[in-house]
């Protein structure tokens, strides 16, 4: 089935690459609008010439989602170019894998900015217009290490923990409004996130794990969120658990 998203408003954080990139152009291709956000302007750019070809008359905002202000900015731009916003998917951040012993704090408490406050903030900026409508839809990646904490993983999966904590909560605050929230708790997935591992044991020892399985495609990811959006407005899909067949943690 085509057009299922018809006329709906879509922004996608973390829009630049990977998971993000995926979904804005699966959200595209069932003829949503979509606003696309991220940091490198010229990756933006890119998939901004491909969303048009797709009719989606994307909005591009370039922006650091670490800083709260941005993070709600976007929101507020999103829905003053096309007078609303009906899906907002939370995909913006990083990994950072390091024993705690030798943690770079500075680097930890980025990924803590990013992955969970930035999500936090863009969320509550959506919610009033959504209220107001009585309709909308938050999607938040997390990650498997948001159900199985790891050696090396202990912040990453602090930040992916608190994501799904904060999914529950938020659907249980704002389901008797019509709005729902899904969360997306994918395995390894082949993407340039782990290239951001600053400690270098750490991201030989997950890349070595990576090569050992066939990864998921960011755009399997999309094809859940796509799955997610799509349900009738009746239905909540609440968590959505994916691994690469050959995952086994």
């Amino acid at each position: 089935m085509k057009n299922r998203l018809k006329d709906r408003i879509a922004l996608v954080t973390g829009a630049s690459s990977g998971i993000g990139e995926a979904t804005a152009l699966a959200l595209a291709e069932q003829g949503a609008k979509v606003a696309i956000a991220a940091r490198r302007r010229e990756r933006l750019e890119q998939l901004a010439a491909k969303l048009s070809e797709l009719g989606a008359e994307p909005l591009l905002l370039v922006a650091d989602l670490a800083s709260e202000a941005q993070a709600q900015r976007i929101v507020a731009q999103t829905q003053e170019h096309y007078g609303r916003l009906d899906i907002l998917v939370n995909n913006a951040g990083v990994m950072y894998l390091e024993p705690v012993a030798e943690a770079d704090l500075g680097r930890w408490r980025w990924m803590l900015e990013l992955n969970v406050l930035s999500l936090i903030a863009s969320t509550q900026a959506a919610l009033a217009g959504m209220r107001a409508r009585r309709e909308g839809h938050i999607v938040n990646i997390s990650s498997v290490a948001g159900r199985v904490a790891n050696p090396n993983a202990a912040a990453y999966a602090a930040t992916k923990f608190g994501v799904v904590g904060f999914s529950e909560s938020l659907r249980r605050e704002v389901y008797k409004d019509n709005i729902r929230v899904s969360v997306i708790e994918p395995g390894m997935v082949d993407t340039e996130l782990r290239e951001h591992i600053g400690h270098e044991a750490s991201r030989r020892a997950v890349n070595a794990r990576a090569g050992e399985m066939r990864q998921l495609q960011a755009e399997d990811i999309a094809d859940a969120i796509l799955f997610c959006v799509t349900r009738p407005d009746y239905v909540c899909i609440n968590e959505v658990l994916m691994r690469p067949t050959d995952q086994e943690r």
